[in-house]
């Protein structure tokens, strides 16, 4: 389920910073972080999209086992899903912004599509 991308972190913690960060886009629909997490977490959170639109209780069980917040997982299967039921695949941009004052890192955002 996860890429290839180190990230610089332990296999934990890099499982645990992409939950994180796919909780948080499906909770505000938009989030803004480095380009190489945007591209890490893209996927990831397209399948969780894709476990939506199955609505059934094993799928619903599969995406709360990796999404942090019931209520989060509630509105994944009440009102995103249901809005890309026409679509298939493509839930997700990412979009470049420049670099981060400090360090100079490559920023993104990345967003569900309406």
């Amino acid at each position: 389920m996860f890429g290839t991308r180190k990230l610089g972190r332990t296999t934990a913690q890099r499982k645990a910073m992409l939950r994180q960060l796919t909780t948080d886009l499906l909770e505000k629909g938009r989030i803004e972080t480095t380009v190489t997490r945007a591209k890490e977490v893209q996927p990831v959170a397209e399948k969780m999209i894709t476990l939506g639109k199955e609505n059934t209780l094993a799928s619903y069980r599969r995406a709360l086992s990796f999404i942090t917040k019931e209520d989060v997982a509630n509105k994944l299967f009440k009102e995103i899903a249901p809005s890309y039921a026409d679509r298939n695949g493509g839930y997700t941009r990412v979009t470049r912004i420049g670099p981060r004052r400090g360090d100079a890192a490559e920023m993104a955002v990345i967003e569900l599509v309406k």
